[in-house]
């Protein structure tokens, strides 16, 4: 999201974090690293968890997963909050699933997917952005 951000010279912070603590402070998994590396992308992640005191730092908190999404919106503090919380593929007007599944356990082909899935939703993610941008000047 970075590298689309920046191409479309869109003034945003983007941040990756977790709403777990298993991997904080390590790097990202080396597949995620090799399949990001074979599209052209560059990784230099360390792992966080997701704190409920930035609900005030961010407009938008997306979330890969379902699972992901109601944690991310019961550490919400109020309905505002909760509001801002968005399941990545909900911006990919073909998903028939709101789920990017979590390609751990998996091989190649299901980092592949996933940056697949991730990437169709790109688009649309980049049209609420602009959206977001638009509407906090005028």
């Amino acid at each position: 999201m970075r590298r689309h951000v920046e191409e479309e010279g869109l003034e945003v912070e983007v941040d990756s974090s977790g709403t777990g603590g298993w991997h904080v402070g390590g790097p990202a998994d080396h597949r995620t690293v090799n399949t990001l590396r074979r599209a052209g992308y560059t990784s230099a992640h360390e792992a966080k968890q997701f704190r409920p005191v930035w609900f005030d730092r961010y407009d938008l908190i997306v979330a890969l997963d379902e699972g992901h999404y109601r944690d991310l919106r019961s550490m919400a503090p109020n309905a505002e909050a909760r509001d801002r919380v968005r399941l990545l593929r909900s911006f990919d007007p073909s998903a028939a699933d709101m789920n990017v599944p979590d390609p751990y356990y998996g091989g190649k082909a299901d980092f592949e997917e996933c940056r697949d899935l991730i990437e169709a939703a790109v688009p649309g993610l980049l049209d609420e952005i602009r959206k977001g941008l638009k509407e906090r000047t005028s």
